[in-house]
């Protein structure tokens, strides 16, 4: 049982030396052996715990879903009404945005691993998955909103969620190049969160 728990630790730590590099660096400027050196450990030590760069980056992208997840669900917690739909669904979009620099930094990774899944079919695959996952969290959000009234009966709910995951996504990325500031990216989502809410 210590073995194992001195390997999960390991592969955690890995992790995050890889998340931290491809940060500074993107995708392609980080090798198996940059990810040694700021982990503190060797290249072998690396290889037991993933075979190839692939499964390490599979693995990075995993770590990140989690912690945005996590965060959201804080940030739902923390609010005045975590239990209205609207509530969770403004939350989870904007918990998906930039806003200090450890946010940023999870965009900078992210935007590398959207780069990268157009030639690397596994990462691909895990990057469709968590979208699938994120389209059927929002359009659930949004169905559950409109049984209860807070948002218009006539809004079509999995095309609604397709394009507010897309408008976060283009306004995470301009976050990051000056365009918008995190104020003014959530701004942006509100208004168009507000187009959606019942007249009361």
């Amino acid at each position: 049982m210590p073995r194992q728990v001195d390997y999960d630790s390991r592969r955690r730590q890995i992790v995050a030396a890889a998340f931290a590099l491809i940060s500074e660096r993107g995708l392609e400027g980080v090798t198996m052996r940059d990810v040694a050196a700021r982990a503190g450990v060797s290249v072998g030590a690396v290889q037991r715990c993933f075979p190839g760069k692939e499964e390490m980056m599979v693995s990075v992208v995993e770590d990140m879903n989690e912690r945005v997840s996590a965060r959201v669900q804080g940030r739902i917690a923390g609010s005045a009404d975590p239990d209205a739909a609207a509530t969770m669904l403004e939350h989870t979009l904007a918990g998906i945005m930039p806003h200090d620099e450890p946010t940023s930094a999870e965009t900078r990774v992210w935007l590398a691993f959207a780069a990268h899944a157009a030639v690397t079919p596994a990462l691909a695959a895990v990057q469709r998955k968590q979208y699938e996952g994120l389209v059927e969290l929002i359009a659930l959000l949004l169905r559950t909103a409109q049984a209860s009234g807070e948002i218009r009966s006539d809004a079509d709910a999995d095309q609604e969620a397709g394009a507010l995951i897309a408008l976060t996504d283009g306004l995470s990325m301009q976050i990051l190049m000056g365009r918008h500031t995190p104020a003014s990216a959530l701004e942006t989502l509100n208004h168009r969160l507000a187009a959606l809410r019942a007249a009361t």
